[in-house]
């Protein structure tokens, strides 16, 4: 602590108060008010036939917000939120905190048990739904203990459902407010969105984000991809996962186009980039592993410059070539739900320019540095948190703190002092710090591999393992093993046409590692994913063990 003397007698905290004319709350809202008084004419939202202005889709949520106030969401509300990437859906992502409410966007993907729980433990008053999922919504309502009221969207783009719910949302909207007078949060802190992590076991938590976090995001975007204004932005990424990595608020900044794709296609990609002239998109790995592996005729006259974003699972070195061999310049990043989306990024650098095409590759996999934006990101020890020496070899785990850093986790103050132990958020992810600062996950700490004493990465694995021409897709996991107590088992899945015997995929990975880090065992299937995409390692671990 200071002295308070020495606080009174400072001259610049004498008088100099914060104050309406001086200081506003942060929040992503702003972005929206801006650029449709900016550039009210320019396309915002394009989605099959429903093409709106900035201005027509400020005046389009003021309604919904409106209408939303009107059935009693007040600051605190929660308004669950289930679709595709939709109009309805950018637009909740700034009518529901217009209305005081806090957003839960909810997995599409997930079954009604699931939704029932979220909707449950969140406290939903109010749930706003794709019709293509009424059967799914109704379900999961019957499951609930508290009343909800529903709204359904029935979007021409989708396939229908059966005609559930209160009301259909454009009736809804009609009957809000286009001058609904909004105000920005009273304070930065307060809640924008809660957001459900995709736990492989036991009920998901609730991750709370803040308006100051989501704003700082949005613009960290920005500067992290050197966005230009009025990019045209295609919805590949589900605007549900980590609030689309807060690219809704992004594109508002910007006064960028929205181009919404309700299921990924590799042709509709290829056909959007072609005919908006999209010129950015996210995905995790699985994405741009679809599109490299599309056929060649579908990427035909493509020739404006394109960058796409990849995260999720640590992407193959063999998927950062890939996509720089379809033309498209690949940034990625790298961070959690906690984080909201993205928080550090593998910062390039113009010398890599000159370097060969893996070498490339090898710098642009590390998951890098901080967001511009965010406090700090490094690996630590476990246990002290110091930073592990910069050798490329010293495991630890990544930790983050800063502004970027959610608010913690609802309902749940155990897990929300665990993940904040030491005043820094603990991911979980075991990494390796190089001589530059720039970070490297080698495993998640429950999936590294120990065999006869030495640690086996799961990913170093994989990587050679997704460098095979015949293979599309792999995962490793340990195996009990009596003998090394763990080796490695590898579920691959080939790609179309392909025939490749276990023994040739074991070859393989003995010709480019160690032969202790090589899979002993080799089990062909389709790989199982999460709601999000992401592989099923738990139920592959289960898997390995059978085998045995």
């Amino acid at each position: 602590m200071g002295d308070p003397a020495t606080a009174s007698s400072n001259p610049y905290e004498q008088g100099l108060d914060r104050n309406a004319a001086n200081f506003v709350a942060l929040s992503p809202l702003s972005f929206l008010r801006r650029t449709a008084a900016v550039y009210p004419q320019r396309i915002a939202v394009v989605h099959g036939a429903h093409r709106a202005t900035w201005a027509q889709t400020y005046a389009r949520c003021r309604r919904f917000a409106s209408a939303l106030r009107s059935i009693g969401v007040v600051p605190g509300t929660t308004v669950a939120v289930l679709g595709p990437n939709t109009h309805m859906v950018y637009e909740a992502h700034f009518a529901v905190p217009m209305a005081g409410g806090v957003l839960n966007t909810l997995n599409t993907r997930l079954d009604a048990p699931a939704v029932a729980f979220m909707l449950e433990h969140g406290e939903s008053r109010v749930l706003v739904f794709d019709g293509e999922f009424s059967a799914l919504v109704r379900e999961a309502l019957a499951l609930c203990k508290r009343p909800i009221r529903t709204v359904r969207h029935d979007d021409p783009e989708g396939e229908g459902g059966e005609a559930f719910g209160e009301v259909e949302y454009e009736t809804f909207l009609a009957s809000g407010d286009a001058d609904f007078a909004w105000s920005l949060p009273a304070d930065e802190w307060d809640a924008i969105g809660l957001n459900y992590t995709s736990g492989t076991t036991g009920n998901p938590k609730g991750v709370v984000v803040h308006h100051r976090g989501a704003y700082l995001n949005a613009v960290s975007n920005v500067v992290t991809w050197a966005m230009p204004h009025f990019p045209v932005y295609l919805w590949t990424l589900p605007m549900f996962h980590c609030n689309g990595w807060c690219f809704p608020w992004t594109l508002a900044a910007m006064a960028g186009t929205n181009i919404c794709l309700r299921k990924v296609d590799a042709g509709r990609i290829f056909e959007l980039i072609r005919a908006e002239r999209v010129s950015h998109f996210c995905g995790a790995p699985v994405v741009h592993n679809l599109l490299i592996n599309a056929p060649v005729a579908l990427r035909a006259g493509i020739s404006h410059p394109v960058s796409a974003m990849i995260a999720g699972a640590a992407p193959p070195q063999a998927v950062i070539e890939g996509m720089e061999g379809i033309g498209f310049d690949l940034t990625h990043v790298y961070g959690l739900t906690e984080v909201y989306g993205p928080a550090g990024v593998c910062a390039k650098h113009p010398e890599w320019d000159e370097l060969g095409v893996a070498q490339r590759a090898e710098r642009n996999g590390r998951q890098g540095v901080s967001y511009p934006l965010q406090e700090d990101m490094y690996v630590g020890d476990p246990d002290t948190l110091e930073p592990v020496p910069l050798d490329g070899t010293t495991m630890g785990e990544i930790f983050f703190r800063g502004n970027i850093t959610m608010k913690g986790y609802l309902k749940n103050p155990a897990a929300t002092q665990e993940s904040f132990r030491g005043g820094v958020y603990h991911t979980g992810d075991l990494a390796v710090a190089y001589p530059d600062g720039y970070v490297k996950i080698k495993d998640r700490s429950k999936d590294i591999i120990i065999s006869g004493g030495e640690n086996i990465s799961t990913l170093e694995v994989e990587d050679v393992l997704f460098s095979h021409p015949g293979i599309l897709e792999a995962a490793v996991v340990a195996r009990p093993d009596a003998r090394w107590g763990e080796t490695p088992c590898a579920f691959v899945t080939l790609k179309p046409g392909v025939i490749l015997s276990e023994a040739a995929v074991i070859a393989w990975c003995r010709d480019h590692l160690a032969h202790y880090k090589s899979p002993r065992k080799v089990v062909f299937c389709v790989l199982p994913k999460t709601s999000t995409g992401k592989i099923q390692k738990n139920v592959l671990r289960e898997q390995a063990r059978a085998e045995c």
